[in-house]
C-alpha cells in the first residue's frame, strides 16, 4: 500500500513520516492551514531521505507559482486538479499527479494514476468510496479525503486503492501533524492492505 502524508509544516511531522517509512510527503501551496512557501517546503524536504517522494500540492496555481515551486523545492511530483494541467507547463523531469474530484466530469483518457477526493481538499470530507472503487478497477487510485485511523481499513477494503493520502486525519490541530497518529494510521493501513492479499 502506497502511503502519502500530505500538508507537512513541521520538522516533527517529517521525522514521524520518515520513521513510519511512508512513500511520499506532500507540501501544500494552496490556501489552507497547511500552506507553506517554496522555501519552507525545501527546508523541510531536506530532512527526508532522497528516496521519499516530495510532492508539491496545488490547486488552480498560476504558471509563475508553478515555476517558483519547481525551481526552489524541486519536487519529484507535481499534484494539482486535472483541469489545471491543460493550462500549465510542468518540467518534464517532474512527474504529474492529477486530482480527480467527486462530482466533477471524469477526464478522458483516464490518467494512469490519480488522486481521488471530495469536492474540497484539507477539510476532512470523505470522498465517494463507491465511485473510487469503480475508478480503482480502471487506473491506479490514490484515495484522499477524510481518512483517519478509524476508517482507513474499511476504505482500503471497499476501494482497493493503489494508495492512500492523509492530511487532517493525522493532526493534533489544524496544520500540525501528530507523530503518534501518523504511526497508528500507517500501521492500520498496512494491516488492512495485508488482509487483501
Amino acid at each position: 500500500m502506497w502511503i502519502k502524508i500530505c500538508g507537512m509544516t513541521t520538522a516533527d511531522g517529517i521525522y514521524a513520516a520518515v520513521a513510519a517509512r511512508v512513500d511520499a510527503i506532500g507540501f501544500v501551496f494552496a490556501t489552507s492551514a497547511r500552506q507553506v512557501t517554496a522555501g519552507q517546503a525545501a527546508q523541510l524536504a531536506a530532512l527526508a531521505p532522497p528516496e521519499m517522494l516530495k510532492i508539491a500540492v496545488t490547486q488552480h496555481p498560476l504558471q509563475m507559482k508553478v515555476d517558483e515551486i519547481c525551481r526552489i523545492l524541486k519536487p519529484n511530483v507535481f499534484q494539482t486538479d486535472v483541469e489545471d494541467l491543460r493550462e500549465l507547463t510542468i518540467p518534464s523531469s517532474i512527474a504529474v499527479l492529477p486530482v480527480v474530484r467527486f462530482g466533477r466530469k471524469l477526464p478522458y483518457p483516464m490518467p494512469t494514476r490519480i488522486v481521488f477526493e471530495g469536492p474540497y481538499s484539507g477539510v476532512g470530507e470523505l470522498a465517494d468510496w463507491s465511485q473510487a472503487a469503480e475508478l480503482a478497477r480502471q487506473t491506479e487510485v490514490i484515495l484522499a479525503g477524510g481518512l483517519t485511523v478509524q476508517n482507513v481499513a474499511e476504505a482500503i477494503a471497499v476501494v482497493r486503492p493503489f494508495g492512500i493520502d492523509v492530511s487532517s486525519g493525522v493532526e493534533s490541530t489544524a496544520g500540525v501533524k501528530d507523530p503518534q497518529k501518523i504511526y497508528d494510521f500507517v500501521q492500520a493501513a498496512r494491516a488492512a492492505a495485508l488482509r487483501l492479499e
